[in-house]
């Protein structure tokens, strides 16, 4: 027995010797992929379509995004199961995400459903794919139907009050997990998510009858403003629950609410180490901020709350508003640059990225991006200068040198350029890049001359130099 063999076999053409050498392979490696498609392929030639159906399913079963196998299962089911051939189409267009043929083929699958089992099974999978094509009214008619009949399960209840949850429908998401529990899906994460639907519709007691979850039942109190209940819980919860991130937030909760500002960012500063959830952790300080009257503080994390909300237009006013009351700090500064980066402001951008400069005249970020700003509105001086204070800071960063020897072409400062270049090669790698370079250079060195540099560098060049006259661009190298 060996796939040697078996393939010896196969190439000569004596198939049902292949067969029955593969299948005994398979007995000793049930999960073996190559094995079940070579018996696939053979059962199609050896006209053995019930076992090539087998084989090809075991291997999708291993295997969910397998191609070669919902084709094949296609082939067999095209003139013997409809349905079978629809969901099969269906299936490979959901691997290849094309989702809106996935959705015709199981709406074609559907009306080949000879059975209540393959009708729920299809409208389930109609349902997650307008879910994904965000289609909610369409996947709710579809859950709701699948829910109505024999065939639900607590998947269908659970993706039905999401849906609901992402509509806003808040109490219709309830109602879905009620009648869940009412057909006996009482499951912990039926109880769990009906305890959050709960809390947000502001039904705490409900949240205590359903939730087995101690963390969740004290913050149920927190919320109903019976704080000195949820602190006697607290400090008498099993240790267990101690290491659980809710906790130290349940903590911060508590102090916050009985306006003890330093312990409740202390349990904050606790929940942020883990790692999660930083919408909150920047909202909790935030508040806390707000609390202790400090404006600044407050506005600049109202405006990391936002950001990481993706609401980039309220983050960048409350960027602005913290600006106005502080308008020299380096993380704020940096942030604000970002963001009208992000955002494609690059004119209000560059003055921030000049303001951090001017507070930390070695800060490398900054000065690429004045240097970039100064070089996209035609400034090649302002961007020489940049670029100088960069390569002071890293004589032998070959991308700061080359962009130094282009912006001084640029000026027709021609000497210079070309003494850049020369650094360039020094320093580069020898890649075509460097070939090129150095092909530049032999040029370059049979045409320049020592005459003044010309002052063609672009309209806002010629506009700055009116402000700068006595102002020298042309620095040596330092050595």
């Amino acid at each position: 027995m060996s796939m040697v063999t078996a393939q010896q076999y196969e190439e000569n053409e004596e198939y049902e010797k292949a067969f029955e050498e593969y299948k005994t392979i398979l007995s000793k490696r049930p999960e073996d992929s190559e094995v079940l498609e070579r018996l696939g392929h053979l059962a199609i030639i050896l006209n053995k379509e019930d076992e090539a159906e087998e084989f090809y399913n075991k291997l999708l079963e291993l295997d969910p995004k397998n191609e070669l196998a919902y084709e094949q299962l296609m082939d067999i089911y095209i003139s013997k199961d409809k349905y079978k051939y629809y969901i099969s189409r269906g299936n490979l267009h959901i691997v290849k995400e094309e989702i809106s043929h996935a959705l015709n083929d199981f709406k074609k699958a559907l009306s080949k459903a000879d059975s209540d089992r393959k009708i729920a099974s299809a409208r389930f999978i109609l349902a997650t794919l307008y879910e994904r094509l965000d289609k909610n009214n369409n996947a709710i008619d579809e859950y709701l139907r699948v829910t109505e009949s024999d065939f639900a399960n607590e998947i269908t209840f659970l993706n039905l009050a999401h849906v609901y949850y992402k509509e806003d429908a808040i109490s219709s998401a309830i109602e879905t997990l009620e009648r869940a529990v009412e057909r006996g899906f009482d499951s912990d994460i039926i109880k769990e998510n009906l305890a959050k639907l709960y809390t947000l519709n502001n039904d705490h007691e409900k949240t205590r009858e359903v939730t087995s979850n101690e963390l969740v039942k004290i913050k149920s109190y927190l919320d109903e403003g019976n704080d000195e209940k949820a602190y006697e819980l607290l400090n008498n919860i099993d240790e267990s629950y101690k290491k659980d991130p809710q906790y130290f937030i349940l903590m911060a909760q508590y102090h916050f609410n009985k306006e003890e500002w330093d312990k409740s960012f202390e349990y904050v500063d606790q929940f942020a180490q883990y790692g999660q959830n930083a919408a909150l952790v920047y909202q909790m300080k935030a508040l806390i901020y707000e609390g202790k009257n400090m404006e600044f503080e407050s506005h600049l994390f109202w405006a990391r709350y936002n950001l990481v909300r993706g609401n980039k237009d309220v983050a960048l006013n409350e960027y602005y508003i913290a600006n106005k009351e502080k308008d020299n700090d380096p993380e704020l500064l940096r942030e604000l640059a970002e963001l009208l980066d992000d955002m494609g402001d690059k004119v209000q951008a560059g003055e921030f990225w000049q303001g951090l400069v001017n507070i930390n005249p070695t800060d490398k970020k900054a000065l690429e991006r004045v240097a970039e700003f100064k070089e996209s509105i035609g400034d090649y001086r302002g961007e020489i200068e940049y670029l100088e204070k960069l390569y002071d800071l890293n004589k032998k960063n070959t991308i700061v040198i080359k962009k130094l020897a282009v912006a001084c072409e640029k000026t027709k400062q021609k000497q210079l350029a070309l003494e850049y270049y020369k650094k360039y090669l020094e320093n580069s790698l020898m890649d075509d890049e460097h070939e090129r370079i150095k092909q530049k250079v032999r040029q370059m060195e049979g045409s320049v001359s020592n005459e003044v540099p010309a002052d063609d560098d672009g309209l806002i060049g010629k506009i700055v130099r009116l402000f700068s006259k006595n102002k020298s661009y042309l620095k040596k190298l330092k050595k």
